[in-house]
């Protein structure tokens, strides 16, 4: 399995994305550009994945990235993180995001255009959950009288939120409501900037760290040097040598920075 070899190999983390479906229709373009790839539309159920992982590993952090919590139930949904942070004695990574497909989101009856606002209620309200006896919230989406539920998450308050996103106004959702900022790479430095600014604004400890980082020594020395905590790189959806071949680039990329090639 996955995630033992990845525990074996020692990696941190494993996270994993989230698609309920996608439209047949396929009016959303693809942000990466040209055609959507197959594995976009034959993703595991993250919350499932996730389960598994944690099963299979010892110390491994397991995580959603991303989970597209607008669409969602909140309750279910906090239910379902306390689950696995509480079974896997406090190793879930929370990474929540709006999504990009307008067809995905409209099928869960969610309007685009709403969708930022959706989302900060929703996790809001599970955060509400998380950390209180008897929760209740009130919000112009989410709303819900004394509730009970149990278990709480092993880490307290409740795990890390980890708020995805490239957008003009992702900085304000990281700020309202996120422990950390995942940002998907790009080249080129604005991440970068953008992470400065983040911490200029910042009133409280806010993390950082990538999505989708290159196996290249120099692009991970530039992320640790300005602070991030974890850089994730995407692996094949492919057969186990696929795997291990993308594997051993990266850590061939890890050597080379810590000097041990």
């Amino acid at each position: 399995m996955i995630a033992r070899l990845v525990e074996e190999r020692g990696h941190q983390a494993l996270f994993f994305a989230e698609h309920t479906h996608i439209p047949s229709s396929r009016e959303s373009p693809y942000p990466g550009g040209g055609e959507l790839p197959r594995k976009y539309s034959h993703t595991y159920d993250a919350f499932v994945a996730v389960t598994a992982a944690a099963e299979a590993t010892s110390h491994l952090r397991v995580g959603t990235g991303i989970c597209l919590i607008i669409e969602r139930d909140p309750i279910i949904t906090a239910k379902e993180v306390a689950s696995i942070d509480h079974l896997s004695g406090g190793r879930f990574e929370f990474g929540v995001g709006a999504g990009w497909n307008r067809e995905e989101m409209k099928n869960h009856g969610t309007d685009p255009r709403t969708r930022m606002r959706l989302m900060t209620e929703r996790v809001e309200a599970m955060k509400a959950i998380w950390s209180q006896e008897e929760a209740s919230y009130e919000g112009e989406f989410v709303r819900f009288e004394r509730i009970w539920s149990w278990p709480k998450p092993a880490q307290r308050p409740h795990p890390p939120v980890l708020v995805g996103g490239n957008g003009p106004t992702v900085l304000d959702r990281v700020l309202a409501f996120g422990d950390a900022w995942l940002p998907n790479y790009v080249p080129g430095g604005e991440i970068l900037k953008r992470m400065g600014e983040l911490r200029a604004r910042a009133q409280r400890p806010i993390g950082l760290m990538m999505m989708g980082a290159p196996p290249d020594a120099a692009v991970l020395d530039e992320l640790e040097r300005a602070g991030c905590r974890l850089a994730v790189h995407w692996i094949p959806s492919a057969g186990a040598g696929h795997v291990e071949r993308a594997l051993e680039a990266w850590e061939s990329a890890i050597a080379e920075l810590t000097g041990e090639a």
